[in-house]
């Protein structure tokens, strides 16, 4: 029997929303003991903490990695480094890839690869519908069975209202987790920015914030007709917000989540038609920057996440209109998040609340949370370590990130899953 005893270490613990120092015993990647003394534990292996936060290991819901189909932008190899390096112990994939994720045959793949090359949980989602084209939906029942743990088709919105209404029918009859992007796709196609001032001033193609609030008005009515269990993947208006509260007020099965960068960041930073900062949905206004930061705050959304999508440089180097949506932020994830620790708007174990008990909450999953019993996965962090980061060092092979050289704080210092460490920076 293997033991690891983490002492004088700052407990962030998301269940209980406290904060104090303590230690940790791991036996076999099992938490066995949570003390506010550091105990002597005959024959364990120590690691002193030194008064650095030691926290649940991050559970991020919508990573794409882009195997098959797209292995040069990232491989499983590459996103698990990148995992362990930024305290994420769990990853659950996206099914946009080439072709999608929407046969077992294809999720077993996925889920080989994974296990060969990442250390961390890998947790596959498979495609909605077949082909992601949103006409048919693909065997749920056989994808869950071969280990699928959520359904969505990503950015592609399931126009046909009777298509979605079935798949989530047939969902809600398995209890399986559907997860939609809330933007109306009529409205939304074509556009790089949000509408407003900055986009007329920048000649830019808009989209309303009304776009993402009827979208999830009409997924809303269906989850009201079928009963399904929801979760929107990310919620970045004020107008949607109203609308997410009544349908919780009313005991509908939905959560919503929002990614790090729509929480950091606002429609400003594209400055002079930055590319890197081009992503799905837009960034928005600070006002909408900062009713989303305290729904988080208020627990009305639920998850924060990643929502990593590695672009290689041909598809961003481009004129801002042409170039591809999305960012990478699995490495950046923490770091990013604890601008609102410093700025006040969140606690930590606040953070963490949103970061690992949330989605795993969601998903059914022990990890999230450190008490006896729990798995092992968890990430050791100096909150106030400063740094400026230089994308070339991350692990990712596609370094399109809108925070290169930007100043941060908050450096992991370890990560363990089932109480082994995979970051190597300990």
């Amino acid at each position: 029997m293997t033991k690891t005893l983490f002492a004088n270490a700052r407990l962030i613990q998301p269940v209980a929303l406290t904060d104090s120092i303590g230690a940790l015993l791991v036996e076999d990647g099992v938490i066995t003991g949570v003390y506010e003394d550091t105990p002597k534990v005959k024959g364990a292996q120590v690691i002193e903490c030194g008064g650095m936060c030691l926290s649940p290991g991050i559970i991020d819901i919508g990573v794409k990695v882009s195997e098959p189909g797209e292995r040069h932008k990232e491989s499983f190899r590459s996103a698990g480094r990148a995992a362990a390096m930024g305290g994420v112990t769990t990853i659950v994939t996206r099914p946009d890839t080439l072709p999608a994720i929407d046969t077992p045959e294809t999720l077993e793949f996925v889920e080989r690869r994974a296990q060969e090359d990442a250390p961390v949980h890998v947790l596959p989602m498979a495609a909605l519908t077949k082909g992601r084209a949103g006409r048919e939906m693909t065997e749920i029942g056989f994808l869950q069975d071969a280990g699928a743990v959520a359904f969505t088709d990503c950015d592609r919105v399931v126009v046909d209202t009777k298509v979605f209404s079935r798949a989530l029918t047939y969902a809600k009859s398995l209890g399986a987790l559907v997860i939609a992007h809330v933007q109306d796709p009529g409205l939304s196609e074509g556009a790089a920015v949000t509408s407003g001032k900055f986009a007329s001033l920048r000649g830019l193609p808009g989209v309303s914030p009304m776009a993402e609030r009827m979208a999830l008005d009409r997924d809303i009515g269906l989850l009201e007709m079928t009963g399904a269990k929801y979760h929107a993947d990310q919620i970045t208006t004020a107008r949607a917000l109203p609308a997410l509260e009544r349908a919780k007020r009313n005991g509908l099965d939905i959560t919503a989540g929002v990614g790090v960068h729509h929480l950091t960041l606002n429609e400003l930073d594209v400055a002079d038609y930055r590319t890197f900062f081009k992503l799905k949905p837009p960034l928005r206004g600070e006002d909408d920057r900062l009713a989303v930061v305290q729904a988080v705050a208020d627990g009305l959304i639920d998850i924060i996440s990643s929502m990593h999508t590695p672009q290689d440089e041909e598809s961003k180097r481009l004129p801002y209109e042409e170039a591809a949506s999305g960012a990478v932020a699995l490495e950046t994830l923490l770091p990013a998040a604890l601008r609102l620790y410093h700025e006040g708007h969140l606690t930590l174990p606040q953070l963490f609340r949103a970061m690992a008990l949330n989605p795993a909450r969601r998903l059914g999953l022990a990890a999230g949370r450190m008490r006896i019993g729990c798995p092992a996965d968890l990430v050791l962090f100096d909150p106030d370590a400063p740094f400026v980061l230089d994308r070339a060092t991350l692990q990712s092979k596609s370094k399109n990130t809108p925070f290169d050289a930007a100043r941060m704080q908050g450096k992991v210092l370890g990560t363990w899953v089932n109480g082994v460490e995979v970051s190597g920076r300990l």
